[in-house]
Parts: C-alpha cells; sequence; structure tokens
C-alpha cells in the first residue's frame, strides 16, 4: 500500500531488552539440552532441567519445543546435521590432493566437532538407541547417511584421480570413522575420569591419518 502524505518509511524501533532476551531463548535452550544430554543421556534429562539450566519456566520451554524429543532433534540440527552444506561446499573448493584433504577432514572435525560438547551425542546414541527407535532413525537418515557420504565423497574423489586404491567404499567409510569415533568416546568416558590416560587428539589423529594414507595411497611407480 503507497504511503501517506503523513506516513513516513521509518527504521524499526530498536529491540527492547526483553525481546533480545526472547529472541536468544531458543539458543539458549539447546545449549542448556544439548549440555544435559551428553552429561545425563536422553532418558534422564528432564525437560524441567534443560528450563532451569536455560533460566527459563517449563511453559516457555514448549512455547519453541513441543516435546524433549523434538527438542534433542533441534539440538542434533543445530549442533551437526544443520552443518552438512557447509561442510559439502568446502568439499566442492577444495583444490589440494586428496591425501591433503583427508588430513584436512580428520583435524578439523576434531577442532569444529569431536573437541566440543557436541560430540558426546554419538556417545549417546550408541547407548540409547535401542530404547528410542525412532530417534535412532532420526540420528541415521540426519547425521550417519550424510557423514558417511561426505566421506565416501573423499575416498571416491582419490580413487577417481588414481591416487587412492579401488576399494570397498563401505568400508573405507568405517576406516576413517574408525578412529574419530574412538576419540568421541575417550572424550565423553574414560577421557574424563582416568588419570595417566591423557592422549593427545591432534597428535593420535596425525598418526591416524597417515596410517590410513599409508594403506589408501596409491605407491609411486618404481624407476
Amino acid at each position: 500500500m503507497p504511503l501517506s502524505p503523513h506516513q513516513t518509511d521509518c527504521p524499526s524501533a530498536p529491540q527492547t531488552k526483553h525481546e533480545r532476551r526472547k529472541d536468544a531463548r531458543p539458543g539458549e535452550l539447546l545449549d542448556a539440552a544439548l549440555s544435559l544430554f551428553v552429561e545425563k543421556g536422553f532418558a534422564a534429562t528432564r525437560v524441567e532441567e534443560v528450563a532451569n539450566l536455560a533460566s527459563v519456566s517449563k511453559g516457555t520451554l514448549f512455547l519453541y519445543f513441543s516435546s524433549k524429543e523434538d527438542l534433542f532433534k533441534a539440538v542434533v540440527r543445530e549442533s551437526i546435521s544443520g552443518r552438512f552444506s557447509e561442510w559439502s561446499a568446502e568439499f566442492d573448493s577444495f583444490e589440494g590432493s586428496t591425501a591433503d584433504m583427508l588430513r584436512t577432514c580428520m583435524s578439523t572435525w576434531w577442532a569444529r566437532l569431536g573437541s566440543t560438547k557436541a560430540s558426546g551425542l554419538s556417545k549417546l546414541m550408541m547407548s540409547e538407541a535401542r530404547n528410542f527407535p525412532e530417534l535412532a532413525a532420526f540420528y541415521q537418515q540426519e547425521v550417519i547417511e550424510p557423514g558417511n557420504a561426505l566421506i565416501q565423497r573423499v575416498l571416491q574423489r582419490g580413487v577417481d584421480r588414481g591416487e587412492f586404491r579401488p576399494m570397498d567404499m563401505k568400508y573405507g567409510v568405517y576406516l576413517v570413522l574408525a578412529p574419530m569415533l574412538f576419540l568421541s568416546m575417550w572424550k565423553h568416558s574414560l577421557g574424563t575420569c582416568c588419570v595417566g590416560n591423557e592422549l593427545n587428539p591432534e597428535a593420535y589423529i596425525a598418526l591416524q591419518v597417515e596410517t590410513l594414507l599409508t594403506g589408501l595411497c596409491v605407491a609411486p611407480a618404481k624407476p
């Protein structure tokens, strides 16, 4: 509708402190839920605890998330699955060798995800998937399948360029996943409670990836 002579197209008034607080609530609830899910597990976490940790009421939580299951799914999307498009774009723009790509992928995974609370979601799903098959199916679709597909793209790139030996891609993916899952388990179990069990994640990843590349890479032709 055109403006009347007495109307002006004024900029919106600045948000009040209350409005800014309201806008931040979904993120605060997701942060609180992630902390509690990783610490206590899905079954043991109560929505009241999430609300209390985020300094809101239980009713406020349900304004944003219809159930604890819905909250968990939002945590997974915010922490992991919502980032696959970003990671895929980085894959598309990578210009180095596939060996360097694999090194970058594994070290970047630790820096961005493995070293954070979000890596505890893997441990949670391993321990509770049988009791929550719907959430297990969701995690399979949102995290495991696209994650495996991304790793397979790295390996297939190496094969297509003649850098890696041909392989059964299904099991090639598991070779790459195994050390990453071990680090996730270590961080959220033995690594938190056993004195003398210190592990340098960066050094561990570096050794693992070089060991993998010894088996994956095509040997240079002998003179």
